[in-house]
């Protein structure tokens, strides 16, 4: 017993001993050199303009982004959505039980760094014929009762207990189990970065909805002006039609431009009610359960001052670049795994347990028995399926390093693609508030004159085309300017590593 305890003993002490670790040692992969976004120097800042979202924006490397950086555009209203599609959106569910379930799988995988114990117990009972009965039965027991019959033939009938202790363990010579952990906590490292990238994703997608609500809000209160105005043009037309001073010609002229001004209305009003499925959605509700918060530009700031991470810090910033270096990192561990399984495998085993036809006598001295037995093994002839196996690890290892450059590039280029837009559209507004502004005079001239009779209803058609144009194009360059500045801090990563500071 004292021996058998003692193995048993030496057995769970044997996670203590360290083995080797095969396989290749992690190394980041080389990123592409970049010391900035773009071949030459970006302007210090984007162009401005009068009037709403026409300040000029600035970059500072040395800004930190915040993890809430949607508060920035100072509407509680945003903030109280963002909120509620944190807390109620499906995928932030499935990320977080995909995050939990890999932190798992890491837990069950280092239970193999320790033996297994297992008791079993066995109950039988049997009945021997009588022509099998000496040679089978169980004999002499440690009470002294005999189990099997003398003289003629005869069935015995006994009852049988067998309880056991097992204890096995798989040492860890070559590390195929520190590898295998290795790679599912890599994978969980990937998993919490794909959390952190479905925040950052949900609070963009957010942001962008009440965006194109307030947009279109502000396109449908312009065309619902224009055809206001179209209609005191069309009056004007008609009383001067009956008095004489205009043609019929003119005033069916009107009559398309208003015709044509209401059929704008539709495709916004359905782009404003489909947008606002989408923010229901967003939010975790059904289409019949409506969210209180709505969106006007007039709500909705530009911020001034943004943050511009470096290249270098990008790497570590952005979550979709740190979970493909997490892929990397694990497909990097399963080669060692592939290189281990190669190798000679260990085991050993020990067991305690006692015997009794009563079970009062499993355990005295005649009914325990114990044994312990050790083995090893070595792949000698398998037609190559192990090495076949760790060379597949080592191509998936390359396939993840290449991923993870393709990753960080498309990092880059999201950035620059930002600001590139940012400048665009700073220079985009400008030019449609010039053009807004001289086609308002345009149309105020035409319509006095034509009021007065120096000029017929085409003028008035045309200048009021020319104005409904441009106001409908500064109303977009405003909400661009906004979805820009969005996007550039979803590109740098969304602040997520501040979170809590």
């Amino acid at each position: 017993m004292r021996l058998a305890l003692s193995c048993v003993a030496a057995l769970a002490a044997l996670p203590l001993v360290s083995g080797c670790v095969v396989g290749p040692n992690y190394r980041r992969p080389a990123t592409p050199p970049a010391s900035g976004y773009t071949p030459g120097p970006l302007p210090p800042a984007t162009a401005s303009v009068r009037g709403p979202e026409g300040a000029a924006q600035t970059f500072n490397t040395a800004r930190s982004i915040s993890a809430q950086w949607w508060t920035l555009f100072r509407s509680p209203a945003l903030n109280q959505l963002i909120e509620r599609a944190f807390a109620a959106n499906p995928t932030i569910d499935a990320a977080v039980a995909a995050l939990r379930e890999a932190q798992e799988s890491v837990y069950a995988q280092r239970g193999y760094f320790y033996p297994t114990v297992q008791a079993s117990y066995q109950g039988e009972r049997t009945k021997l014929s009588g022509n099998t009965a000496t040679s089978s039965a169980p004999g002499i027991q440690g009470n002294g009762e005999n189990i099997a019959p003398s003289g003629p033939a005869q069935p015995v009938t006994y009852n049988f207990h067998t309880a056991q202790l097992t204890v096995g363990y798989v040492p860890d010579v070559f590390g195929a189990n520190r590898r295998q952990v290795e790679s599912l906590q890599a994978q969980a490292d990937a998993a919490r970065f794909q959390l952190e990238a479905a925040y950052v994703t949900l609070a963009s997608n957010v942001v962008a909805a009440a965006l194109q609500e307030a947009s279109t809000r502000a396109q449908i209160a312009a065309v619902q002006s224009i055809i206001d105005a179209s209609e005191r043009s069309l009056q004007i037309l008609r009383n001067q039609r009956r008095l004489g001073y205009a043609a019929r010609l003119d005033v069916a002229q009107q009559e398309l431009a208003l015709a044509q001004a209401q059929a704008l209305l539709p495709p916004l009003t359905r782009q404003l009610e489909q947008t606002r499925d989408l923010i229901r959605m967003l939010a975790g509700n059904a289409p019949d359960h409506d969210v209180p918060e709505t969106f006007t530009l007039a709500a909705l700031h530009l911020p001034e001052q943004l943050p511009l991470s470096l290249p270098s810090q990008l790497i570590e910033q952005r979550p979709d670049v740190r979970a493909a270096e997490a892929q990397v990192r694990s497909a990097s561990a399963l080669v060692g795994v592939a290189v281990a399984n190669r190798l000679p495998q260990f085991s050993l085993t020990a067991a305690l347990g006692g015997q009794a036809t009563d079970i009062t006598q499993m355990f005295e001295s005649a009914g325990t028995f114990w044994d312990i037995m050790g083995s090893a093994s070595q792949p000698l002839f398998d037609a190559g399926t192990l090495k076949h196996r760790q060379r597949a690890a080592e191509q998936a290892l390359a396939q993840a390093a290449a991923q993870y450059r393709s990753t960080v590039l498309t990092a880059f280029q999201d950035v620059a693609d930002t600001l590139h837009a940012l400048y665009s559209d700073a220079d985009a507004l400008k030019s449609a508030e010039a053009v807004e502004q001289a086609a308002r005079v345009t149309l105020e001239i035409s319509r006095r004159q034509l009021q007065s009779g120096y000029t017929n209803g085409l003028a008035v058609l045309t200048a009021q085309q020319a104005y409904q144009q441009a106001v409908i194009a500064r109303v977009q360059a405003q909400a661009a300017r906004l979805g820009d500045t969005a996007a550039l801090f979803q590109a740098l990563g969304g602040g997520w590593w501040n979170r809590g500071r």
